[in-house]
């Protein structure tokens, strides 16, 4: 180095001293002054590695002007990655993130491609043009002009950043070979080896610590074991007959992580049966199970030979939570069969869906939903309804329980009755005889009408709409098309915020057991509605449509009250005091008309008293004058004797 080298670099450093506070003078040397080397980790997760989740080198170094000292940076790994991961150098990317104003782009050069896994001193000493931009970052002042001061830049180390790569959490470490190489004749490169790590970790979808806010556990139907069941069914019933190929129920354990995702999360899942059935799980049928560290799965409950009820338990270690679930295993065979006809006890000459109602027990009380067969009475009643060879019903539903349909032949009455088995012969169980009268399909008249009299503000309220035939007897359940005029059903008042139906529609349905709730009669129509807040009547009414006869096309109509008990009172009270005011009022007026009377009265009593004695007076003037005259003669009579 020349003398007047050395000079420069002893201003540099006093320079830098007295502008920052915080170096002394001292010599300089061959290496290049002040060099630095700062390290922050990279935080990436497994799903994302970029300059925003990068490591950090920044370097930095003192220079004079004019003199070309330089720093370069080299990447290599320090240990080996964690298991799974396939990152190698192809797919790490170091790059410039900011560096001072002072180095032109010329001067601060990155690789734009593969670095090096193993230091090549050879290929980091290198200055100027001569650079090779594949194997690292390269800093460095420059040759002829520029400025003296410190010369940095921020390096950005990343991971993952093409698609041939698997990141997996954990920790990869990494060497910052920083080399910093001075001017000065027969200066050697001096080489400082900096650890850093980039921590990879997992993203929250893929986290399997389970979340208790999202593992859940659900029974279902189901004949094969797979991972459909969304929801616990109403109810599940089924035959106690042992068996390893029938499915019974499946249950389905999720096991969710607090992102809510499934199949990750871990946990150890216990499943107890308490009553009949057992559960499949692991390839073994257990009362109990318990398996460690397993995800969501879908187990199966099958049929062990008894009946009765059973409760199922499953736990979730981890998340903390615990599951009950019922189901119910019958007999195969009935005891007690029940049949109605309430659904539809009219029925029409050829199918009628679900005509009957079935409901049965098995010996241990346990509901009885296995296959069930209408049949005939007898031959006579076969010819109106129904048939002598059981007709199997549909299957158990939680919603309908079993239901039977029948074909009518012709017009009449025809007994039928429930059987457990596909023959009368084979059956251990029979049902009371219901029986069906069978209608011509012809609807005369309609019948409107509310269920009460009377209801309280915003109530509840079932209309009802019945097609009634010629007699006026109720018809069989079936649609009829255009019962009611356009327009459906119109109201004096308007019904409250809730009610469910349309009352416009003029197709009816009368077959249906239910509209939106309850309360449907057998042959009629249910529309739920809601009173009006107000007292006072309420009249709807509607027109018969098309699919009446002319004389049935007429206005039908039907009245009720509504009736607020505490308002009604407080308005009958009110009425009551003003009735009872206004007859004081009249009270008052009355005896201020009498006290007038009595006042006039008074007046006159007065003046006829006045008078009086304006007479009496004048009587006693004129007497007093008598007597005078009277006493002046009889003494001139005695004067005279």
């Amino acid at each position: 180095m020349s003398t007047k080298t050395t000079f420069k670099r002893i201003a540099l450093v006093a320079v830098a001293a007295l502008g920052l506070g915080v170096l002394s003078v001292a010599p300089s040397s061959a290496d290049v002054s002040g060099v630095t080397v700062t390290v922050t980790n990279g935080t990436p997760t497994t799903m994302n590695s970029d300059s925003t989740t990068a490591a950090t080198i920044k370097v930095s170094f003192l220079a004079l002007a004019g003199v070309a000292d330089s720093v370069t940076v080299a990447i290599s790994p320090a240990a080996q990655a964690p298991t799974g991961a396939t990152v190698t150098a192809a797919n790490t990317r170091l790059m410039f993130s900011e560096s001072t104003t002072s180095i032109a782009a010329t001067y601060a050069r990155v690789d734009t491609s593969t670095i090096n896994t193993a230091f090549d001193s050879t290929k980091q000493a290198q200055v100027g043009a001569s650079f090779d931009a594949t194997r690292g970052a390269h800093i460095h002042a420059p040759a002829s002009g520029g400025a003296n001061g410190t010369y940095s830049a921020t390096l950005k180390f990343s991971l993952g950043e093409t698609n041939t790569q698997t990141l997996v959490a954990g920790t990869y470490s990494y060497n910052a070979i920083v080399t910093s190489q001075s001017t000065a004749v027969g200066a050697a490169p001096v080489v400082q080896v900096v650890p850093f790590s980039v921590v990879v970790s997992a993203v929250a979808s893929a986290s399997e610590t389970p979340s208790a806010a999202y593992s859940t556990a659900f029974l279902g139907l189901g004949s094969t074991a797979d991972a459909s069941v969304t929801a616990d069914a109403a109810a599940i019933s089924y035959v106690s007959t042992a068996s390893t190929s029938n499915i019974a129920a499946k249950l389905k354990v999720n096991i969710n992580n607090a992102s809510n995702t499934a199949d990750v999360a871990l946990d150890t899942v216990t499943i107890t049966i308490s009553g009949p059935g057992v559960v499949l799980a692991g390839g073994a049928y257990a009362k109990t199970v318990k398996r460690v560290a397993v995800a969501s799965a879908v187990y199966p409950i099958y049929a062990d030979g008894t009946a009765g009820a059973t409760t199922i338990t499953v736990s979730l270690d981890k998340a903390g939570l615990t599951f009950t679930k019922s189901m119910s295993f019958y007999a195969s065979a009935a005891k007690t069969i029940t049949a109605t006809n309430t659904r539809m006890p009219i029925l029409a000459a050829g199918a009628n869906s679900g005509a009957v109602s079935v409901s049965a027990v098995d010996a241990n009380g346990t509901p009885w939903t296995g296959t069930a067969y209408i049949v005939a009475s007898s031959a006579a009643d076969a010819l109106v309804a129904g048939s002598t060879t059981p007709v199997q019903c549909s299957a158990w539903n939680a919603v309908d329980g079993i239901r039977c349909s029948v074909t009518a032949a012709t017009i009449g009455t025809a007994k039928l009755k429930v059987i457990d088995a596909a023959t009368e012969a084979t059956a251990t169980a029979t049902s009371n005889e219901v029986t069906v009268t069978v209608k011509a399909q012809i609807a005369s008249s309609l019948q409107l009408a509310f269920d009460k009299t009377s209801y309280g503000p915003n109530e509840k309220a079932f209309i009802t709409i019945t097609p009634l035939d010629s007699t006026g007897g109720r018809m069989q359940g079936t649609e009829y098309t255009s019962l009611l005029a356009t327009g459906g059903i119109t109201s004096t008042s308007a019904f409250s915020t809730g009610s469910m139906d349309s009352l416009t529609v003029t197709t009816i349905n009368v077959s249906k057991t239910t509209s939106s709730t309850s309360n449907t009669t057998a042959g009629s129509y249910t529309y739920v509605v809601y009173m009006p807040a107000a007292s006072g009547d309420v009249t709807i009414s509607a027109t018969g449509g098309t699919a009446l006869p002319a004389a049935g096309q007429i206005k039908y109509s039907a009245t009720t009250s509504v009736v607020n008990s505490s308002v009604d009172a407080a308005t009958d009270a009110a009425n009551e005091a003003t009735d009872a005011a206004n007859a004081a009022t009249d009270a008052a007026l009355a005896a201020a008309d009498a006290a007038d009377a009595a006042t006039a009265a008074a007046e006159d009593a007065s003046a006829a008293v006045a008078t009086l004695a304006a007479s009496v007076s004048t009587a006693l003037g004129n007497l007093k004058k008598q007597i005078s005259a009277l006493t002046a003669l009889v003494n001139k009579l005695l004067k005279k004797k």
